[in-house]
């Protein structure tokens, strides 16, 4: 079955990734800035599938974890606890305690979908929907654009809400997300890019790699990690990560942004360095995505918990329900915007 994305193929950075259970075509596209550094995104949840960074003048190292066509990325969904291997997730990332939130006097049960919590937008999500190709760039900093609008009450979300993301490659080796969203009625939302990071090589564990967050607290939660209400300094903590340290092996947490500049990674091996900037008061912080041995990633690859580092940027999780948390709210008539940059460079240290 054909989709409305094959009738806006450019043939030159296109090519089919395989169909949808229900038959629907899914493609990827390419594109390069002039430094060789090359991004591939699926209709698939408009999903990062491949990031390349040249480390010399005749290699490149595939910075992200993914699969080889739509099928293996749809069957993830499946999995005891599906990873979102550089997913659009919304239209709430993060974890939603009971599914409930109460707004404009109202109260709204979304999917419960995390035992009796809700996270990442639920069963049906951005994530695992395709998109549409709106756009693309071909010359000095390219870009790609997709679109995605929910149908009415999707996951009992109120209203219709349409999702652009842009992704742009900058010819200074960063890659820019960009969110924008409208809304036929008020609703709650927060968007990210889901992307498991290993500048070691998509293949490789992220042990050896160096890492520090630029955060003065992060959030106190439970044991099913719903917020409290209440922050923790950084300082002294399990994650102190102030200065220069190893790559965590395992963690699940939020921390609070207080300038644009969230995080920094480090590969000595390649000597590859990515800061992460934002516009968003946190950026969550994961590692532990695992494939069970279910599914191979790409190139054959055995994912594992310690593959890849999630850079999640993006409102607090449980936000709509903590009255002094960021604003969650997106009013009918006003727009969203969420960016993101990704920036890369070759250095000898961190």
């Amino acid at each position: 079955m054909k989709n409305e994305n094959s009738q806006l193929t450019s043939h030159s950075i296109a090519r089919l990734f395989g169909f949808t259970q229900k038959g629907k075509e899914v493609y990827v596209r390419t594109i390069r800035n002039q430094n060789g550094m090359e991004l591939t995104v699926s209709d698939l949840g408009a999903t990062i599938t491949s990031l390349k960074i040249p480390v010399s003048d005749y290699s490149n190292v595939d910075v992200v974890l993914g699969f080889d066509n739509a099928e293996d990325y749809e069957a993830s969904f499946s999995l005891p606890s599906p990873p979102f291997l550089g997913a659009v997730v919304g239209l709430y990332a993060g974890r939603i305690n009971k599914g409930i939130v109460k707004f404009n006097g109202c109260e709204i049960q979304l999917d419960a979908n995390l035992g009796m919590h809700h996270i990442h937008g639920g069963n049906r999500n951005l994530s695992n929907q395709v998109w549409r190709f709106k756009s693309a760039t071909l010359d000095e900093n390219p870009s790609l654009t997709y679109t995605f609008t929910t149908p009415e009450n999707h996951g009992n979300y109120p209203g219709s809400t349409t999702i652009t993301v842009t992704y742009q490659l900058l010819e200074n080796n960063a890659l820019k997300v960009t969110f924008h969203a409208t809304a036929t009625e008020d609703t709650p939302i927060n968007l990210t890019q889901h992307s498991y990071f290993n500048l070691n090589g998509h293949d490789q564990a992220v042990e050896g790699m160096q890492f520090k967050l630029y955060a003065d607290t992060f959030l106190d939660t439970d044991y099913e990690l719903i917020p409290s209400g209440k922050f923790i300094p950084v300082k002294g903590s399990i994650h102190d990560y102030s200065s220069i340290a190893e790559c965590p092996k395992s963690i699940d947490t939020t921390f609070v942004l207080n300038q644009p500049l969230a995080a920094t990674l480090f590969s000595p091996k390649n000597q590859l360095r990515m800061d992460v900037f934002t516009n968003q008061p946190a950026v969550h912080i994961y590692v532990g995505g695992n494939c069970f041995n279910q599914i191979k990633g790409k190139e054959q690859s055995n994912y594992h918990s310690l593959s890849g580092i999630c850079f999640e940027t993006q409102n607090f999780p449980d936000a709509p329900n903590h009255k002094h948390f960021p604003n969650a709210l997106l009013k009918k008539g006003d727009t969203y915007l969420q960016e993101t940059l990704f920036q890369f460079k070759k250095t000898t240290a961190l």
